[in-house]
């Protein structure tokens, strides 16, 4: 854009970080100033590595340089104004220099750089990038393992190599684009078998054999784990990968890929029983590297396992390593308490035994007598081993440990249970084996010894806490009113002083099983009853509502009593801490009942507004009063549009400026968008107050308050999909410019995204007519337009303004040409550059887009301007344009082709959002009116998932070509590769 940009001075830059990094405040205050400034200048980042690898200097100097580098570097790779090819490719090089760097911190930030760097450049900018590392491996590992020459250096290397490969692996494992998968793929072809082959060599000097009492605490047993377990890492990266990609690949490919993922699998699991063994042997610090080893094979399985549950039990071994696993937890009941612990030195540690409690719950349902099919399990679990792991559980894993009851004494109010990957395991056993488990709780309640000293008190609440976690499937077997009578009564009057574990318990366990006798003493003001006995039943119901086997429908003949003297009690309540509970209860109770508290409307809003007065300056109280009408809007749903005359005053106070200060601002726009999400007009019905008189208290927001932007945005987006035309005419400019400003705030990345998806909406739900001009005067147009050619923000935010251009290109592109036109002379720049600055974004960022509807969107977007047939667009067309419609076709034949595979029928129109737009979309809204109207929107005529993408380019060439003339345009076209040309002509002709 012929903008000046000073050099950097590397002596300078250098004196700046010097002064960062002194102690005096003052001079870091000032460094940093300029360092900001600085790091825009051209040639700053290359100087800031080059500072960072000199060894020569003070470490704390180093650490500084690398760190402000590793910050920035990334988010300006791409940057012309900072950067030259020549500072890329020094840099590149430099990285690997570091494998020599004795400094974590340095090495740790260098990581980080090479693997995001990597993402962008590998292999088309940094080809070599791979076989230089595994050079370095290769190289060093021979000496290490092959020549048995042991040099700390070289060491070194390995680690700080093997890291470096690792963090690439991540970094593309996560990459959907296809040339990152195609890049992901071909590394892992390259490195598999090299890597397993490397794995194989090392950690042999670890093994059973090869460890003595005399070696174990030596650095080089230490070092062979470590490099051996950073190598494995990167080999289970790629199996993961690869095993969700298996069912992608051609028959050849995936066998030979499905055998070498299994043999791996059999042999991860033959080490992991060796390692398991071995660890029990070794102490202190050679233990501590071993035991994260160990780890990574159980996250390793664990990733597979969710991946594909189904494939996973299919594997060879599978199930024997299921069993091996769970032989761990079993064995480790035959030692001390003590020996089980979350600690890397621990006999038995917690997240290894955790590890095997989750790998067994989610195949617990591979191993039911009966499969889904309905015909019988040839690999079923015997009632006898059933029964064993309940016992386990139960009388080892969920008493409360020593641990437990000192929390206890010291914070009861703020004491939680802890067990929570043990009952799940209970609670799947007993949903898997009904048979067996169900019979099993009276015989084993019936064995348990009287509960006198304290053990019997623990294992006795265990199994309270056991039965009541799988009531639902025992409340036909276990016959509660003897047990309430004969058991639960004489315990809750037992004066014993380890008895309040058992009490507390009982009292859970009834809230489980008898909201009936709760809505009785709810209501009971006899002689034999008194306010706390009321509030205690409050709390109970709330617990016991609050369940996911609450049945809504059984509950609601108790309703009509539950409503009206939970509201009654609230009154009655002498302090605002006993109404607040109260209000929890009847909070619990709206959200669980649903529509049916409709007829209960009006009982639970009339008393609002004297209990707002009556709160005063108690907050928390009001928070709970906005929680109760929040949660009532989201019940009754679309009969909630009466409430406006209640919600619209309870939003404005809670946003008043000392509501502000309390934080009830924050419950106030929950109400507010609930409401808005969940009614069906914001006018009003009657004249009373409606949400349509506080939309100009939203833009306000929006303009001004940073802190709530996610909740603001959202709030405007529920306006417009409600009445955008009413929006639009009385409000455009005054939006447009409270957009300007949020943008041009200081905002977080994922706020500015956010705003930039709801103008997408606008531009979906209203013509051109209300938008265009507005959009103009306000100067956001402008903004967005110099914000996208700068190219300086972040590249997912860059890509978000492609998409919102798209979108004003196709629904009108002349307006569209209008407001380019417009901008010339506000950004000082002829309008040909703007249009070249902005194609450059527009193909720069194709690769940055992940999501297929996103590529199809821009794709039409950039027909949409071929369509005006402006010069700067139709040069562009035999390159980058033609070459980004094809990559978006190449994505259509290859689901044709998959389709064609598996005999089904593929609808093309649909195949970029499957059947539905993705959750992101939909803002959380499920299960309200305005996920309707979501759906409307993406559906309708027009919408980018019903148009056919090819039909739809054919029409924008055929446009273009009736502005400039067919000669004009072969005359564009003439430049074209005939492959490429042939190939487009090939796909509109198809479609």
């Amino acid at each position: 854009m012929g903008v000046l940009v000073q050099s950097v001075s590397p002596a300078e830059l250098y004196e700046v970080i010097v002064g960062a990094s002194s102690q005096d405040i003052s001079r870091i205050q000032a460094s940093s100033q300029r360092l900001k400034q600085m790091l825009d200048m051209f040639g700053s980042y290359d100087a800031l590595q080059e500072i960072a690898a000199r060894t020569t200097l003070p470490l704390a100097i180093r650490q500084q340089a690398i760190i402000q580098f590793k910050n920035a570097v990334v988010h300006h790779w791409r940057s012309r104004k900072l950067l030259s090819d020549e500072h890329r490719i020094r840099i590149r090089q430099r990285c690997l220099l570091f494998v020599d760097e004795e400094d974590d911190t340095i090495a740790e930030c260098n990581e980080i750089v090479v693997a995001k760097l990597a993402r962008s450049d590998y292999p088309n900018l940094w080809p070599t990038l791979i076989s230089d590392l595994v050079k370095v491996i290769d190289t060093n590992l021979q000496k290490r393992y092959i020549s048995m020459v042991e040099d700390p250096r070289d060491t070194l290397r390995l680690r700080r190599s093997l890291k470096l490969l690792n963090g690439i692996l991540k970094e593309f494992a996560s990459i959907k684009l296809p040339n990152g998968v195609k890049a992901m793929a071909q590394i892992v072809e390259q490195l598999r078998l090299l890597l397993q082959g490397y794995y194989s060599t090392m950690s042999v000097t670890f093994s059973a054999s090869c460890m003595s009492p005399e070696n174990l605490a030596s650095q080089t047993v230490h070092d062979n784990i470590l490099l051996s377990h950073l190598v494995y890492k990167c080999l289970v990266k790629m199996a993961a990968w690869l095993w969700n990609k298996l069912g992608r690949l051609s028959a050849e490919e995936h066998q030979r890929n499905q055998a070498w993922v299994e043999e791996l699998f059999q042999n991860s699991t033959a080490q992991v029983k060796a390692l398991a063994d071995l660890r029990k042997s070794i102490i202190r610090r050679t233990v501590i590297i071993l035991t994260r080893h160990l780890r990574t094979f159980g996250k390793y399985f664990r990733r597979l396992q969710q991946l594909s549950p189904e494939r996973f039990i299919s594997l060879p071994t599978s199930g024997d390593l299921i069993m091996f696993y769970w032989s761990q937890i079993v064995d480790s009941t035959n030692y001390p308490q003590s020996v089980v612990a979350d600690s890397d030195e621990a006999l038995y540690p917690v997240r290894f035994l955790v590890q095997g409690m989750v790998l067994f719950k989610e195949s617990l349902s591979q191993f039911t007598p009966v499969k889904r099919s309905g015909t019988l399990n040839k690999n079923t679990l015997s009632q006898e081993f059933v029964e064993n792991s309940v016992r386990v559980l139960v009388t080892r894993f969920m008493p409360l440990n020593t641990s437990d009851l000192e929390n206890w004494m010291a914070d009861p109010e703020e004491w939680n249970d802890q067990w929570e990957y043990e009952i799940r395991v209970l609670v799947q056993l007993c949903n898997q084996f009904p048979d067996f488990v169900v019979p099993f709780w009276p015989l084993h309640s019936s064995k348990l010894p009287p509960s006198v000293d304290l053990e019997a008190v623990v294992q006795k609440e265990a199994l309270y806490c056991a039965i009541g976690r799988c009531a639902l499937r025992l409340k036909n077997v276990l016959q509660f009113d003897r047990w309430l009578e004969r058991t639960f009564s004489p315990e809750a009057h037992d004066a014993n002083p380890s008895y309040p574990i058992i009490k507390r318990r009982i009292a859970w366990l009834i809230g489980k099983w008898m909201w009936e006798i709760l809505v009785h003493l709810l209501q009971d003001r006899g002689s034999g009853s008194d306010a706390v006995v009321r509030l205690t039943a409050a709390s109970a119901l709330r617990e016991c509502v609050d369940a996911v086997s609450f049945d809504a429908n059984t509950f609601a003949p108790f309703l009509a009593t539950a409503v009206p003297q939970l509201i009654q009690l609230m009154a009655e309540a002498d302090t605002l801490e006993s109404k607040r509970k109260v209000d929890q209860s009847l909070n619990t109770i709206i959200e669980q009942s649903g529509t049916l508290i409709l007829p209960f409307m009006a009982t639970i809003t009339e008393p609002i507004p004297q209990l707002w007065v009556t709160a005063e300056n108690d907050f928390l109280f009001k928070a709970s009063l906005l929680v109760t009408v929040t949660k009532l809007v989201e019940a009754v749903k679309e009969h909630s549009s009466p409430l406006g005359r209640l919600v619209v005053p309870l939003i404005r106070e809670s946003l008043s400026p000392q509501s502000f200060i309390v934080q009830l601002d924050a419950d106030g726009l929950n109400l507010w968008l609930s409401s808005l999400r969940n009614t069906v007009t914001i006018s009003s019905v009657d004249g009373s107050p409606c949400l349509r008189d506080i939309f100009p208290e939203a833009m306000g927001l929006l303009a001004t308050n940073l802190d709530l932007l996610g909740s603001i945005t959202r709030i405007i987006e529920s306006y417009l999909l409600l009445d955008s035309e009413y929006i639009l005419k009385t409000y455009a400019t005054d939006l447009f410019r409270a957009f300007l400003n949020a943008l041009t705030s200081k905002l977080v990345e994922i706020n500015a995204k956010e705003l930039l998806q709801a103008l997408n909406l606008l531009i979906q739900l209203s013509s051109s007519e209300l938008w265009g001009e507005p959009m103009h005067t306000s100067g956001l147009f402008a903004h967005l337009l110099k914000t996208l050619i700068a190219g300086e923000s972040d590249t997912l935010l860059l890509t978000e303004h492609i998409y919102l251009f798209s979108r004003m290109a196709m629904s009108d592109h002349r307006m569209f040409l209008q407001l380019m036109s417009a901008s010339a002379p506000i950004l000082n720049q002829r309008e040909t550059t703007l249009y070249d600055t902005l194609l450059d974004q527009w193909w720069g960022k194709f690769d940055n887009m992940s999501e297929p509807r996103h590529r199809k969107l821009t794709a039409m977007g950039i027909a949409a301007l071929v369509s005006t047939a402006r010069p700067e667009v139709l040069q562009r067309l035999p390159g980058e344009i033609f070459n980004l419609w094809l990559d978006v076709f190449g994505e259509l034949k290859e689901a044709e082709e998959q389709a064609a595979a598996h005999r089904e029928e593929v609808d093309l129109v649909r195949y970029w959002e499957l059947d539905t737009a993705p959750p992101s979309y939909f803002r959380e809204s499920e299960g309200t009116p305005e996920y309707i109207r979501r759906q409307a929107v993406s559906v309708r005529p027009g919408s980018i998932r019903i148009t056919p993408l090819i039909g739809f380019i054919g029409t924008q060439i055929r446009a273009a070509e009736s502005i400039c003339g067919p000669a004009a345009l072969q005359n564009y076209l003439s430049g074209t590769d005939p492959t490429v040309l042939k190939q487009v002509q090939d796909a509109l002709a198809r479609g």
